[in-house]
């Protein structure tokens, strides 16, 4: 069965060997800048949830704007916390790029009206999954500053998807090797990850698939869409 959303990933053919130990410092600014994002991305869905209701259809700039978002976000997980599989940096740009890592989504030109409302409650079995998989399991909780009340809060610690990294990481910190098929399997949860996510986010109909599509290309994606 074809998906509407296509996910790629080329794995550098040399990778530093230590350079990864780094990247969650040299991607920061990126995070600030998609910690705002996605606030955009939560309220443009909003919007575009209530345009689906009356006209059936998702405004094209909202579509666009979205789905650059999530593009930008793609491409920061894949250099650092979701693959380690490049160490060039992710330009910052919503549009697609030149870049080891792509994804796209085909505009659809019509929705369900009646979808919009439920299509959270019908992705809680894929998102039960992706918890496990994905969900901070608090293993090691980082303390940051908030900066509007003062006070130490916990952001966040890491899921079994990052564990999966890490240990790629040390793998290539050893060996000089990023084991392929722990990058095909990581591929695998984002591809599933970034499909329950399009749906969820109403830029697609089309339920995902319950199954792990490993490896660096999409070979089951929609024809025309560009990887």
């Amino acid at each position: 069965m074809t998906t509407p959303l296509t996910l790629t990933g080329r794995l550098d053919d040399q990778l530093s060997r230590w350079w990864w130990l780094l990247k969650m410092f040299a991607a920061i600014p990126h995070f600030i800048v998609l910690a705002a994002l996605w606030v955009v991305f939560i309220v443009l869905t909003f919007v575009a949830g209530v345009a689906i209701l009356f006209t059936g259809r998702y405004p094209r700039a909202l579509f666009d704007l979205n789905l650059g978002i999530l593009r930008w976000n793609w491409r920061v997980g894949f250099y650092v916390y979701a693959a380690l599989g490049t160490d060039r940096y992710p330009p910052f740009t919503l549009g697609a790029a030149e870049y080891p890592a792509s994804l796209d989504i085909a505009y659809p030109e019509k929705l369900s009206r009646g979808l919009v409302l439920v299509k959270w409650l019908l992705a809680v079995p894929h998102l039960i999954v992706i918890g496990l998989i994905a969900g901070d399991i608090m293993l090691y909780p980082i303390a940051v500053l908030n900066q509007l009340g003062g006070e130490m809060q916990l952001l966040g610690g890491y899921s079994v998807q990052n564990l999966l990294v890490v240990i790629a990481g040390f793998f290539l910190l050893v060996t000089g090797v990023y084991p392929r098929p722990m990058f095909d399997f990581l591929m695998g949860i984002n591809r599933w990850m970034y499909r329950v996510l399009a749906y969820v986010a109403l830029m697609t109909d089309q339920y995902p698939p319950f199954r792990l599509d490993a490896g660096a290309t999409d070979v089951d994606a929609t024809d025309g869409v560009p990887a």
